[in-house]
């Protein structure tokens, strides 16, 4: 028995902190992603095992990639990486067991230090069986400083529409900034997607962070458009400007105030409804617009912590401003978010807003029923969005009561409608 216990380390565990790096891939490897899919639909969900595949096909590091999910493979479409029970498969079904699927994974996500053989896993899951059903696992991946992904796959309230009450997340995003080393993203489009996983590769496995990557893909299909050109660095810090209001394909020809602007803060599927919004605004009101996708706003938040307590430690040096204050005031003007989660999630930069602030969001129980009345429901789809810019330009008296009302006739908002909160 000493014999075998020195050659385990002795009898006193220790944790191995070093390990060797990987060669990963650039995020080329995903071109397809970046170009966009054409008139094709696709979801995110989609774009995310397809991103898998090509991770797996990795000459380099393919061996260690360690794909897990507990249910519904089939479901996510990714039946087509694997095509039969093997011992030797890569693929790890655990069945419907989200504490033994997460276990795995974790083990996967420590092999750096307990093996000295870093291993990438990504497990696949309903975004509301993570969090909230085994939040104790997740915090216990914080402590043992584990590395991999977690895909909270069909994310979003309003849409994974029709499942009602028990699949509908609009607070994973919310539960995840509880762990001080889970980084979180909520990407809309293929090529943001792309953009992150790459990145969360190369922090973890070639820089050598102990942190580990949430991600929320969805079910959703729409047409997947071409990354900017220059935004991968914005994208990463949590926010970058999509459509600029003085931009030719967004102008306004006679504009109701030249110096105001409206920013509309949007992420996942919901950008998509801040989009229409910032079209209806620009030629139903006049009005100049710039959009922003905001892949997450727990990082924006953390690091405009980080800012603000180094101001408060070194008051002898010029104060810094953190990166959603420094973004935001370049122009002046409202600024409304909506995301597809409650709205505590982007409420939490608000006192880094260098204007005045308003959030929707999707608080109250999830139910069953088409994601265009899910979305009205909950007061987050385009027509709430503009109808939450009119206030404010009534605030600022750019605007009337009358035309509000008018607009909420004309757009079907009853005003007597229920509250998401009180059903």
């Amino acid at each position: 028995m000493h014999k075998v216990r020195e050659s385990l380390g002795g009898a006193v565990p220790q944790r191995r902190t070093e390990t060797y790096a990987l060669k990963v891939p650039s995020v080329h490897a995903f071109d397809n992603h970046l170009q966009g899919s054409g008139d094709r639909e696709q979801s995110t969900t989609m774009a995310f095992v397809r991103i898998l595949s090509t991770l797996c096909k990795d000459k380099a590091f393919g061996e260690r990639v360690v794909p897990i999910v507990p249910d519904e493979a089939r479901t996510f479409g990714m039946e087509g990486i694997f095509y039969r029970e093997d011992k030797k498969g890569q693929m790890l079904e655990e069945g419907i067991t989200e504490s033994g699927a997460f276990s795995a994974w974790l083990a996967a996500a420590t092999s750096y230090s307990v093996n000295n053989f870093p291993l990438i896993p990504f497990y696949i899951y309903y975004s509301m069986f993570g969090f909230q059903r085994v939040g104790d696992l997740c915090w216990a991946a914080g402590d043992s400083q584990a590395r991999g992904f977690l895909i909270g796959a069909t994310a979003g309230r309003t849409t994974l529409n029709g499942e009602g009450l028990q699949h509908q997340d609009g607070h994973s995003h919310v539960l995840a900034s509880t762990i001080p080393n889970c980084v979180n993203y909520d990407p809309a489009y293929a090529y943001e997607l792309a953009v992150i996983v790459q990145n969360g590769l190369k922090r973890m496995y070639v820089n050598m962070e102990s942190v580990f990557f949430y991600i929320t893909t969805m079910n959703e299909n729409y047409q997947q458009p071409t990354m900017p050109k220059g935004i991968e660095e914005d994208l990463i810090k949590g926010m970058y400007l999509l459509e600029d209001g003085d931009a030719k394909d967004y102008q306004v020809s006679k504009s109701v105030d030249k110096n105001l602007r409206l920013r509309l803060l949007g992420s996942g599927t919901i950008l998509r409804e801040v989009r229409k919004a910032a079209k209806i605004l620009r030629e139903q009101f006049s009005v100049s617009v710039d959009v922003w996708s905001v892949t997450s706003f727990n990082e924006l938040r953390r690091e405009a912590l980080e800012v603000s307590r180094e101001n408060m430690l070194y008051p002898e040096k010029k104060s810094k401003k953190s990166f959603v204050t420094q973004q935001l005031e370049k122009q002046s003007g409202p600024v409304i978010a909506a995301t597809d989660y409650m709205k505590v999630y982007s409420d939490q930069i608000r006192e880094y807003v260098p204007d005045s602030y308003r959030v929707l969001g999707t608080d109250g129980f999830g139910r069953s029923d088409s994601r265009e009345q899910l979305r009205h429901f909950f007061e987050v789809d385009s027509k709430f969005i503009v109808l939450a810019a009119l206030t404010e330009l009534k605030d600022v008296s750019v605007l009337t009561a009358k035309a509000i009302t008018d607009y909420m006739k004309k757009s079907g908002i009853d005003k007597n409608k229920v509250s998401p909160l009180t059903q």
